[in-house]
């Protein structure tokens, strides 16, 4: 008797052994969730903060041509306007290049959101932006280059927009092959790019 009570002890002291090496490791995950959670937040406060200087400079550029008066202007005047408007950006931002937007604390951020929404199977429109992606294959943009009108409508996943920082009417994002663009809709031009953002 005494002898299976020592058994007993024995699997007691294994039993609450293996509890708490389980609670480390789940705290340990938690921990690390929680970094994680803490650092895209972060990220993606530095993103914005790009976002709204370049949404001075975009105004800025703006404000120097003729307002178009409204919608209904002839498309060529439209085309004319969305030129100047890139040039001009151009010329105010000539050394723009990757990750000037997309700023190094905020690429892991979008890269985990991006992950987070891709991983589900059953995602629809997912699947779809996977199909037009191989539509695009060899399409090669460039910060401060013409955003092509031939990829202008692609669609993007709504369940991901939700997840990613907002953005101002001027500014949009597109997914190109894999890279993730952020184009400035009012000058039809790449703002910026995170490559190899989707997997």
């Amino acid at each position: 008797m005494r002898a299976k009570n020592r058994v007993s002890y024995r699997e007691v002291a294994l039993l609450a052994a293996l509890s708490l090496a389980a609670a480390g490791v789940l705290a340990g995950q938690v921990a690390t969730l929680n970094k994680e959670q803490t650092d895209d937040a972060a990220g993606f406060k530095q993103f914005t903060v790009r976002v709204e200087e370049y949404l001075k400079l975009h105004k800025a550029v703006e404000k120097q041509l003729p307002a178009l008066k409204n919608k209904e202007e002839l498309p060529e005047m439209i085309a004319a306007h969305q030129q100047a408007m890139a040039r001009k950006i151009r010329e105010a931002r000539p050394h723009a290049r990757p990750g000037d937007i997309f700023v190094h604390a905020s690429r892991e951020a979008f890269r985990h959101v991006i992950r987070s929404v891709w991983q589900d199977p059953e995602n629809a429109t997912a699947r779809a932006t996977l199909r037009q992606r191989d539509r695009v294959k060899g399409v090669r943009l460039q910060v401060n280059g013409i955003y092509p009108d031939a990829i202008a409508e692609t669609t993007f996943p709504p369940t991901l927009l939700q997840k990613l920082p907002a953005l101002p009417d001027e500014l949009a994002y597109r997914i190109v092959g894999r890279d993730l663009v952020l184009v400035d809709t009012r000058a039809n031009l790449v703002v910026d790019l995170l490559h190899e953002a989707l997997p």
